[in-house]
Parts: structure tokens; C-alpha cells; sequence
């Protein structure tokens, strides 16, 4: 790919953004209040705001209910479009109401399987009054001890409860269903894999596609393999992005494994020059995600340096020589075709994406115009005279 072509399409790079990444949180011991951290709805899109505005490639944000309901979504459509930006995805919360120590869709009680039903459809509602095109469904669901509950009857149960959701989608709406190898169930996950995930999306309709969140996986897991074959099938629905070490998403983009992601990305870009129209449109239609909750770094610092991590990755991936990898692959050149992908991963991209970014009219350097604005103080003193003191606790404030 020349040149222009890479600008052109790192110009046209979205990243979405997460309501709650600009939330204090913390971790199962407690929430670390930060007092430049958004305290309301208005506060998290007015940040999510200033991502855009700085990066020029994150016009969307991600709601997640009922953390953040609101009386009026035709009103919060609006205050969004005069921030610049937009609402994205709707995520349900089907984990955190006492109700749900069982599970949600999974759950022996009907009640409870109803209960939550009846959330996610009324969480599609707010996605048709925001004008929002992906639901983002991850569960809790699993049993810590043998015998707790019976497998199959819970894949039954999961199976019903997501068709009763997928029918209420309107024919523009996806639901990108997600999965978590582990944790809080610790015996058993009922969704705890990529072809868990994708069997459910194959039995319940088309508009169902396949959430990787690249924290939600084992140590060892190939996840760019995973991207591949949901690829493949035309059921990769979009990317959680984020950072582990072990397998969850409390880091930033790329903090402890950049090449895993450059990886990622370039199975991404194979599969947007893809012959095959059935990859082709997949790969069009992916949603890239953040979703982390971030507790020691400053949210929208860290935000902005997981949006830059993410554009060079993407970068890099762009200029693999497919030409010349496709070719070391039909001679079995294994070390040819390695240093063809390490020869990419190695480009400095950085003087390519400020050439980007001032097509885009934003900052060359993000974060450096960020961090030398004053705003993280500024915020910090606003929102304090405004809500006194946060305070340490436990969930997202």
C-alpha cells in the first residue's frame, strides 16, 4: 500500500471511546477517586469530547445502563452532536443487581431470565433514541463449584433468552455478544470463549457477531488467530480494546504487548483487501472499542495515549508488504516471511500519523498538547467546586 492510500486510511480510523473510562474506578478492593474523574453523564461526554477533539478519530462514545441513564435521550443525542460527538454502543448491565448472583440468561429462575430480557430490550430501545447501531453484550453468567448448576440446561436457557433479544433489533442494529474465559465464575463460564460465542451468534440470526475483548483471554492465546477465523465466518462484530497481563482490562492499549495488537491489526487489514465479498464487509463493519477502567493513570491522558497506541499499530500494519508476505508464505520461507511483518512493526510511524493528524486538524502529538494544557487541573478544580471531594468506594462513581 503507497503512502497516500496508508493516510487515507488512517484518516479514516474510529476508535469509540467508553463512558466509563473517564469514571473513577477501581478494583475489587475499592475505587480510587481522582478528582479530575467525570462524576455524571454530562461530564463523561464533555471528556469523551475532548478525546475527539484532540485525536480527531473518536466521533463516538459508549453508554452503559443504568450507569448511565438519562430522562431524555433525544436531549442527550443533541448536548452529544453539539459536543462534536455521537452516541455509540449500548451496553447492558446484566451482572451487577443482586438479583444476578446466579447468573442473568443462565440463571434457574425464570423471573431473573425475564428480568434481564426485558433490560437488554430496553436497552435496544435507547440505541434506536440515540441512534446507536451495536448492542455490546457481555455476561457474568457461569458457577464457581461442580454441581451448582447444569450445563446444558444453562446453554438452553441462554440460547432462548438471546433469541427473545435479538427479535426486537431493528435491521440496522447488531448485537456483538462477548465472552470472558474466567472470572466471576471460576468453575465454569457459559460464555468463556470465541466459539461459545460464535455458536450462540450462528443459532440466534446474522445480526449477532462476535466481541473480542483482547483482555478477556488465557495467557498464551492467540487472539490475532481468533480475529482470523471470526473473519472467516463474517462473524467478527468488533474489538474491546485494552491491556492484561493476565486476562482482564484494567491497562492501557498496547502497555504490555504491542506486537500482539500489531498483530491483531494486521489480520484486520488482510481481511479488508479480502477477494472474498463475505470478509470484505465484515472487516468494513468492525467497531473498535476501548474498554477499560483505568485507575492509576489520569483518564483522559490515558485514554488519548491508548487512541495514538491503537493508530500506530494500525499504521504499521498497513505497511506490511502483502505482496512479498504472500510470496515468502508459498516458498515455506518462514524467516522471510517473519521479517517481512518485523520490518513494519519496526517503522518509526510516528512523523506519518502527525501528517494524519494535520490532515485531521488536530494536535501532532495528542497527548503532549493535552498533558500541556492545564486541563487535567483545571477539570480537577471545576468538578471539585462542583461535587466536593470524590471519595473512595466501590464500583464505578
Amino acid at each position: 500500500m503507497d503512502t497516500a492510500a496508508v493516510i487515507a486510511a488512517l484518516c479514516q480510523q474510529r476508535i469509540e471511546t467508553p463512558s466509563w473510562g473517564y469514571a473513577n474506578s477501581g478494583t475489587r478492593f475499592g475505587t480510587f477517586a481522582q478528582p479530575a474523574a467525570a462524576r455524571t453523564l454530562d461530564e463523561k461526554l464533555e471528556d469523551a469530547a475532548e478525546v475527539h477533539r484532540l485525536t480527531g478519530v473518536c466521533p463516538t462514545v459508549a453508554l452503559h445502563i443504568p450507569w448511565d441513564r438519562c430522562d431524555d435521550w433525544g436531549a442527550l443525542k443533541k448536548k452529544a452532536a453539539g459536543l462534536g460527538i455521537r452516541i455509540g454502543a449500548i451496553n447492558p448491565n446484566v451482572f451487577q443487581d443482586p438479583c444476578y448472583a446466579r447468573g442473568s440468561l443462565g440463571n434457574p429462575d425464570v423471573a431473573v431470565r425475564a428480568k434481564a430480557v426485558a433490560h437488554m430490550r430496553d436497552c435496544i430501545a435507547i440505541a434506536t433514541a440515540t441512534g446507536s447501531e451495536c448492542i455490546s453484550l457481555w455476561f457474568a453468567d457461569g458457577t464457581n463449584y461442580p454441581g451448582q448448576d447444569d450445563f446444558r440446561a444453562r446453554k438452553r436457557r441462554f440460547e432462548d433468552g438471546l433469541r427473545e433479544v435479538y427479535a426486537a433489533l431493528a435491521p440496522n442494529q447488531r448485537l456483538l455478544v462477548e465472552y470472558k474465559c474466567f472470572e466471576p465464575a471460576f468453575y465454569h463460564t457459559d460464555l468463556a470463549d470465541w466459539g461459545t460465542s460464535l455458536l450462540m451468534c450462528q443459532k440466534i440470526g446474522p445480526q449477532a457477531q462476535v466481541l473480542v475483548d483482547t483482555g478477556h483471554h488465557l495467557p498464551g492465546a492467540n487472539i490475532e488467530h481468533i480475529v482470523a477465523l471470526l473473519l472467516d465466518e463474517g462473524r467478527l462484530g468488533g474489538f474491546h480494546f485494552n491491556g492484561r497481563k493476565y486476562a482482564d482490562d484494567d491497562l492501557t492499549l498496547g502497555s504490555i504487548n504491542p506486537y500482539e495488537l500489531f498483530l491483531i491489526f494486521c489480520e484486520t487489514v488482510k481481511g479488508a483487501l479480502a477477494t472474498d465479498a463475505r470478509v470484505k464487509t465484515c472487516s468494513e463493519k468492525i467497531a473498535y472499542m476501548f474498554d477499560h477502567s483505568l485507575v492509576d493513570k489520569p483518564k483522559i491522558a490515558a485514554t488519548i495515549q491508548s487512541v495514538m497506541i491503537a493508530q500506530e499499530a494500525y499504521a504499521k500494519a498497513l505497511l506490511v508488504d502483502q505482496k512479498a508476505l504472500a510470496a515468502a508464505q508459498v516458498r515455506g520461507d518462514i524467516v522471510g516471511a517473519e521479517e517481512v511483518l518485523k520490518d513494519a512493526f519496526a517503522t518509526d510511524v510516528r512523523p506519518l500519523l502527525a501528517q494524519v493528524r494535520t490532515k485531521l486538524g488536530v494536535p501532532e502529538n495528542p497527548l503532549q498538547a493535552w498533558r500541556a494544557s492545564g486541563g487535567e487541573a483545571k477539570r480537577a478544580s471545576e468538578r471539585e467546586a462542583r461535587h466536593g471531594k470524590a471519595k473512595a468506594g466501590g464500583g464505578f462513581q
